[in-house]
């Protein structure tokens, strides 16, 4: 099968899932970004350095998908995102995209692809297809949109955000709606992401390349 056929195939897989019931969760990004955009003085003066991801991003989003993630310790919250000033990405964000802040404690990932736009060519890395998952510490992402099937355990919904303690260092600002679970597991997982640190990341079987290929979950 050609690239450009897996690429349709898999965008149309992707629609026939959403169609089909599987758990969208743009809907709840979108919620808590109005939360964030209420309180967005708040959240502007001391987002920086309270989370994890305290670097300017560039603003080129990029896919993230796997088959399955197991999360223990797990939290979630909307803040804002800084890239330079005058960057190129910026169009007419001001230079500032609202993202949910997806962290968890201890998190393993089956099938990684992660696949960023390069304008006419993606680069692709993939990791943990061949039996051994990737493993991950205090990762922290900052997306726009999630798409999975999710379960969580012990969940705690609309706590304040500067309160979360399920992952060492990361909290929200003060007045954010925020979550916590002791446990998440989200299958079909796909993000489109902005940032990711981590504690630690170990990926194995890790694939690095230049292809018109994308990641299909």
């Amino acid at each position: 099968m050609s690239s450009k056929q897996e690429a349709t195939e898999c965008a149309t897989s992707e629609l026939r899932e959403s169609a089909e019931g599987g758990t969208r969760w743009r809907r709840f990004a979108a919620t808590m970004a109005a939360a964030a955009a209420a309180a967005v003085g708040l959240v502007a003066l001391t987002a920086q350095g309270v989370i994890a991801v305290e670097f300017k991003i560039s603003g080129m989003p990029f896919v993230v998908t796997a088959d399955r993630l197991d999360g223990e310790g797990f939290e979630q919250f909307a803040t804002l995102d800084s890239m330079i000033e005058d960057s190129p990405n910026a169009g007419d964000t001001g230079g500032q995209v609202v993202v949910v802040v997806s962290a968890i404690r201890e998190a393993t990932l089956t099938n990684l692809c992660q696949e960023i736009s390069l304008g006419g060519i993606n680069l692709l890395i993939s990791a943990g297809n061949k039996g051994t998952p990737v493993r991950a510490t205090n990762l922290v992402v900052d997306g726009d949109e999630i798409l999975g099937n999710a379960s969580f355990e012990n969940i705690s919904i609309g706590q304040d955000a500067s309160t979360l303690d399920k992952v060492p260092g990361v909290v929200g600002a003060p007045g954010v709606f925020g979550q916590q679970a002791d446990r998440v597991v989200i299958t079909d997982l796909r993000q489109n992401n902005y940032a990711t640190t981590a504690g630690s990341f170990r990926l194995p079987n890790l694939h690095l390349r230049f292809t018109h290929d994308a990641c299909c979950a």
